[in-house]
């Protein structure tokens, strides 16, 4: 058996919260180590899904990209949209990914900054796509229930 990062994290942090803090004399250690047990789960959780989380926004993102001619983008930001519409997530490496989304992220705010100038439908239809994505990448950040 090849154990995997999140079950030997997850583990670790069982054996925190479960072993080693009930045994902790000092108040402020027991609660330390119980701190450390939580941010191991989180961690766990974490390098679990990141990857999927960022080609899930990253796929998003390019989608709302696609559809942002309509909201008629200065022509620095159109090219910029474009490019980045046009792209993929080929290096599943959790740093090109992040890279990506951090670039994709970028052009998307500054595309909201130009339809929020713009009463127009199409602008204000845009602008309720990327609110909604906004919205759906805070959820999908969210921790679960992290028992032990």
């Amino acid at each position: 058996m090849t154990p995997d990062t999140r079950s030997i994290i997850t583990d670790l942090a069982g054996r925190m919260a479960m072993v080693f803090a009930p045994d902790l004399k000092s108040p402020y250690m027991a609660g330390s180590a119980g701190l450390t047990a939580a941010v191991l789960m989180m961690v766990a959780e974490e390098g679990d899904r990141t990857a999927h989380r960022l080609v899930e926004e990253n796929r998003a993102i390019r989608a709302i990209l696609t559809s942002a001619a309509t909201a008629d983008p200065p022509a620095d930001l159109a090219a910029r949209i474009r490019t980045l519409a046009a792209g993929g997530d080929d290096d599943l490496h959790v740093s090109a990914l992040q890279a990506a989304n951090n670039e994709l992220r970028a052009a998307l705010s500054d595309l909201q900054a130009h339809v929020e100038t713009r009463a127009d439908a199409a602008a204000k239809t845009l602008n309720a796509a990327i609110w909604s994505e906004l919205v759906a990448s805070t959820g999908r950040r969210a921790f679960s229930n992290m028992g032990f």
